[in-house]
């Protein structure tokens, strides 16, 4: 057994057991921690919350799974699992542990079930054909349309290989059929689609890690690069559904809102824009890159191209 398929024997393993868990964000992970949530529920310890733990904590069959994955680090005689198991609407998704810092972790967190949500609102009543994820990560975007549209055909592309395999083997689990491309925002994704779905980078600053480096523009950069791209290659009838963050200037103002509108100004594209978050990673905000900003918005923005 190679290590992908032993991941996903992982997963179907979990769902046999009604394996769930929920990932908050970094600073309630930390917390629970220090107090060592689930101890009486060692699968939800280990892969959900991502503590130590001894050989005989975990079945062996689930440990032997894990090992040939090459999902182990072993820590002064113990054990950590370099993978977390989240259920978002339903469907398992192997992410990177927590603390997800190496440069090419693949993260998946509150963001994440937002997105699904304003992907599956922004879509109800289309007729989907074909469906792009750019900046895939551990695939929730693309396998969350997916699922609205069977039988529609998904792309998924990252810049992020470890990315890819990890929503490769998340989409194989959840029985959707796809195609898997290393591609750099959408270089390589041809198109046309009738959905592209996307939840860019969009911290400024560089820490290093692909999933949160947004770029300049206080973190909008990426999101706006990516805009632009899928406007492109959308079909004739297509959207764009767009998740991620703004930096609200002092003032109230949403630059990013304004670079979206000039953006489809005197094209055959629609916008609509709505906050659905107004106050998110406000320990960003003591940060110099964000000196002259309010606060950190979750905006989703649907982009249609006009038959």
């Amino acid at each position: 057994m190679d290590r992908s398929s032993a991941l996903g024997a992982l997963l179907a393993a979990l769902d046999a057991r009604a394996y769930d868990f929920v990932t908050p964000t970094p600073s309630v992970c930390r917390r629970a921690a220090e107090r060592r949530l689930s101890q009486g529920d060692p699968l939800r310890a280990i892969l959900g919350w991502s503590q130590t733990f001894d050989r005989d904590e975990l079945e062996p069959a689930l440990f032997d799974l894990l090992a040939v994955g090459d999902a182990l680090i072993e820590e002064r005689g113990r054990f950590r699992s370099k993978l977390r198991v989240s259920r978002l609407a339903g469907t398992l998704f192997l992410h990177s542990a927590f603390p997800a810092t190496a440069a090419d972790a693949v993260f998946l967190g509150p963001d994440s079930y937002r997105f699904a949500r304003l992907i599956a609102q922004a879509t109800a009543g289309d007729r989907v054909g074909s469906i792009a994820e750019i900046g895939c990560g551990a695939g929730v975007g693309g396998l969350t349309a997916a699922r609205l549209f069977p039988g529609a055909r998904l792309t998924l592309g990252d810049v992020n290989p470890r990315a890819l395999e990890l929503a490769s083997i998340n989409a194989a689990h959840a029985g959707v059929a796809f195609e898997a491309r290393l591609s750099d925002g959408m270089a390589s994704l041809d198109g046309p689609y009738d959905l592209i779905v996307a939840n860019p980078p969009y911290v400024a600053g560089e820490s290093g890690r692909a999933y949160k480096d947004g770029g300049d523009l206080r973190g909008a950069r990426l999101s706006l690069d990516w805009s632009g791209q899928a406007l492109e290659r959308l079909s004739v009838g297509g959207k764009f559904v767009l998740y991620t963050g703004s930096a609200i200037l002092d003032g109230g103002i949403d630059a990013f809102r304004s670079a979206l509108e000039g953006l489809v100004a005197s094209s055959s594209h629609h916008l609509t824009y709505e906050e659905l978050d107004p106050d998110i990673f406000g320990g960003e905000l003591r940060r110099e890159a964000y000196a002259d900003v309010e606060r950190i918005a979750a905006v989703g923005a649907v982009i249609r191209r006009a038959g």
